[in-house]
């Protein structure tokens, strides 16, 4: 299911000078997207994850540069896409084409290369889709640099760079290279607030898009779905991950409880492929079932502000990534 950029209300009360619109991270599964995403937006409103491909949804995180006597403001939507691969399912070719829906509605493009990775087949195919988006701004994120030192850094930024020399051209055109390299880390901080200004320096005048103090327009649902996906994530089978998925069936007020003591029941449901992996998530006695509750209820509380009750469910939905009206109903 393909998801657009909305249309965004507006607000009249804005220097003529204020910059808003949006950038969207791309990039080999694990490239870091995600991580980067939050360390911007300083909350957590993408997932996590060791493991390759874990953003399956468009997350828009929202960063906010209030307007001061030295600042007209500005306003950055991050959209934070899965990541391009070759796709074997029909899940994977879905999410590819989600991406490049994406792409072309932002007005930069962020291609995150890790720094502790060598430039490969994957990123130089990805650089070769970007060239199908004529006349976008296209700025190279050299992610992870806590993870090397000084001198394997200069090697890999001339390496990128040469990255956008030979492969950010279209067939009889000359590469003009990514509009600008950072390295950053959003880790430890550093050069994040770097890879912000470079990004808002490239948004076109605009007001506001989203009110002050909004950092993501996920819905709610979709969010918890997500935080209990990545608990799900951890410490799993190498297989396993591309075959969970997450659907939150009820989220209601528990009623007859005080308003200074609310609770939240959220009845949600975990789906996988198969009967063995369905014994993986539950685990001995249930103890992993149990692990992945605890870890997803302290994220949903602190996502919502309020005590939760969850009630989780393990449901074996065989082959879901291949049969599209199952994708359908998991909101693919």
């Amino acid at each position: 299911m393909i998801q657009h950029l909305p249309d965004l209300p507006q607000f009249p009360d804005h220097d003529e000078n204020y910059r808003a619109g949006f950038t969207s991270f791309v990039g080999r599964p694990n490239a870091g997207k995600s991580t980067l995403t939050n360390a911007l937006v300083g909350e957590k409103v993408a997932i996590t994850s060791s493991k390759p491909q874990t953003t399956r949804h468009t997350i828009r995180g929202i960063v906010h540069r209030e307007q001061t006597q030295d600042s007209p403001g500005a306003q950055l939507v991050l959209v934070d896409t899965p990541g391009l691969h070759r796709p074997r399912t029909l899940l994977g070719s879905r999410l590819n084409d989600l991406v490049i829906d994406t792409l072309s509605e932002v007005d930069v493009v962020g291609l995150c290369l890790p720094a502790d990775e060598k430039i490969g087949p994957g990123d130089k195919f990805i650089a070769g889709q970007l060239t199908k988006l004529p006349h976008k701004p296209v700025v190279a994120l050299v992610t992870k640099t806590d993870k090397i030192s000084r001198a394997d850094l200069a090697q890999q930024l001339i390496a990128v760079d040469q990255l956008g020399q030979n492969h950010l051209a279209g067939e009889g055109q000359q590469a003009e290279g990514f509009a600008a390299i950072i390295p950053v880390s959003a880790v430890s901080g550093e050069q994040v607030d770097v890879v912000a200004d470079e990004l808002i320096a490239m948004m076109p005048a605009s007001p506001p898009l989203y009110p002050t103090g909004e950092l993501t327009d996920e819905p709610e649902q979709v969010m918890v779905a997500e935080l209990i996906r990545e608990a799900a994530l951890e410490d799993v089978r190498d297989e396993l991950p591309h075959s969970i998925a997450v659907t939150v069936e009820e989220m209601l007020p528990r009623e007859g409880r005080a308003e200074d003591k609310p609770l939240l029941d959220v009845h949600a449901t975990i789906h996988v492929e198969r009967d063995s992996q369905k014994a993986i998530i539950i685990g001995r006695g249930g103890s992993r079932l149990k692990q992945i509750g605890s870890a997803s209820r302290t994220g949903i509380k602190k996502l919502l502000g309020t005590p939760v009750y969850l009630d989780l469910h393990v449901k074996v939905t065989k082959e879901w990534q291949r049969d599209p009206k199952k994708l359908n109903r998991l909101g693919f």
